[in-house]
C-alpha cells in the first residue's frame, strides 16, 4: 500500500474543481447519465481523481443500466476501503479511494459474475489513465 495523503479542506479545494470537491470530500453524487465515463471503453486503469491512486482496471467496468460507472472489483483489495453509510435513510456501502479516504461512489450486492458486486463509481471522481502510460500519484505539496 502506498502512503496515505492527507490534507485540509483548504488544500483539497485548491486541486480539485467545485464539483469534484462537492463529490470527493463531501461524498456528494454526480447525475445520473451525467458523467464523462460512462460509456467509455478504452483501456486502461481507472484512478482516484483527487490523489491517482489507481482504482479500477478498464477490463473490470460493464454497463449497469443505473447511470453511473460500473466496475466488478477493484484493482486491488488495499485499492479502496468500503464504511457502512446511513444516509437518506438508507444503509449502503460507501467506497472511499485506500489512499486519501475520497468520496468515490457506493457498493452493491447485484453485479455480474464472478464477484456478483456493482461498484457504482461517480465519473468526477475517477481519471482513467490510457494503457501504457504510467501511473503517476499525487504527492504532498503537489498541485494536481
Amino acid at each position: 500500500m502506498v502512503d496515505k495523503l492527507t490534507l485540509s479542506d483548504d488544500e483539497w479545494r485548491r486541486r480539485l474543481s467545485p464539483e469534484a470537491f462537492k463529490v470527493l470530500r463531501q461524498h456528494g453524487t454526480e447525475a445520473p447519465g451525467s458523467g464523462c465515463f460512462l460509456q467509455t471503453k478504452e483501456p486502461g486503469t481507472y484512478v482516484c481523481a483527487a490523489c491517482h491512486n489507481p482504482l479500477f482496471k478498464s477490463g473490470e467496468k460493464f454497463e449497469s443500466g443505473t447511470g453511473w460507472p460500473s466496475f466488478t472489483q477493484p484493482l486491488t483489495p488495499d485499492s479502496v476501503t468500503e464504511y457502512e453509510d446511513r444516509s437518506y435513510g438508507m444503509t449502503r456501502t460507501e467506497v472511499r479511494c485506500g489512499r486519501c479516504d475520497s468520496h468515490l461512489g457506493h457498493v452493491f450486492p447485484d453485479g455480474p459474475p464472478p464477484t456478483g458486486l456493482r461498484y457504482c463509481m461517480n465519473s468526477v471522481a475517477m481519471d482513467h489513465v490510457p494503457e501504457g502510460q504510467s501511473l503517476e500519484l499525487v504527492r504532498q505539496g503537489e498541485v494536481s
